[in-house]
């Protein structure tokens, strides 16, 4: 094995670009060994995966990305791996969480509309057999249309998904100890993905912001938690060492992953 290891990815079941085959055959093209498609709260990818990956000569590792709030306060997203897919608790919240989001996309397209942006749910849909939708699809309908000139415009702009109607539609608020015990009761391992991308806790990088960053870390392996996703393009050189340590000092599991979505 060469060790090429990338164990955050999302496909078309989620927000990403490229379907399951298609990002196990380029990661088998570009030597990757082991990879794991996280989903962004839904596992429907995983299996065609883990075909694609017997096919192809890849170990593909179960996976999804649950997004969650710790202490009311935070957004932290846990990375889940080595799951079963099927467990039916897991699969039940979920579809809770799918049903909530359909029914915000609902309201948040409405607000649009009452805006005067003249979208339309087609206008969601960047592919023909898409399913999940989330905010960023509404940014690039909005890019589509000629509303905005890029993604970024669209998150940032008051006039659009940053106005205060709109921003207040967020995605259904998931405990992060219930993120966690989702996973670990489904047989997986919950890990925390991005830990240099939470907001609210201080600079990027500062002082306080490890303070912060720890305690939390403290918090997550108290939860059963056993991750911590210390090479990530948030994280610089020097960064990923100090979480080396701090993943060593909780005796977590060192994890890597690209966050690869594709093309936008």
């Amino acid at each position: 094995m060469s060790g090429k290891v990338d164990l955050h990815i999302h496909s078309t079941f989620s927000d990403g670009t490229f379907t399951p085959t298609d990002l196990v055959k380029m990661y088998k093209e570009d030597g990757y060994d082991l990879i794991s498609i996280t989903d962004h709260d839904e596992t429907g990818g995983v299996e065609e995966a883990i075909e694609a990956g017997r096919q192809f000569g890849v170990k593909v590792v179960p996976g999804i990305e649950i997004g969650s709030v710790i202490n009311d306060r935070n957004e932290l997203h846990i990375l889940g791996y080595d799951l079963d897919i099927n467990d039916e608790n897991l699969q039940m919240e979920l579809s809770d969480m799918r049903d909530y989001r359909n029914n915000r996309n609902d309201k948040l397209l409405k607000v649009l509309q009452d805006k005067g942006y003249k979208i339309t749910r087609e206008d969601l849909f960047q592919r023909p057999d898409q399913d999940y939708i989330a905010k960023p699809n509404f940014a690039l309908a909005l890019v589509k249309r000629g509303y905005v000139g890029s993604v970024q415009e669209a998150f940032t702009s008051k006039d659009f998904l940053a106005a205060p109607d709109a921003s207040a539609l967020k995605q259904k608020k998931v405990d992060t100890r219930d993120a966690v015990r989702w996973i670990l009761e489904a047989g997986g391992i919950a890990g925390l993905a991005h830990p240099m991308k939470i907001k609210g806790i201080g600079e990027k990088g500062s002082e306080e912001y490890f303070e912060e960053l720890e305690a939390i870390v403290r918090q997550l392996a108290e939860m059963g938690a056993t991750a911590l996703e210390c090479y990530h393009p948030s994280a610089d050189e020097a960064q990923s060492e100090r979480l080396v340590k701090m993943a060593n000092k909780y005796q977590l599991l060192i994890t890597r992953g690209s966050d690869y979505h594709g093309l936008r």
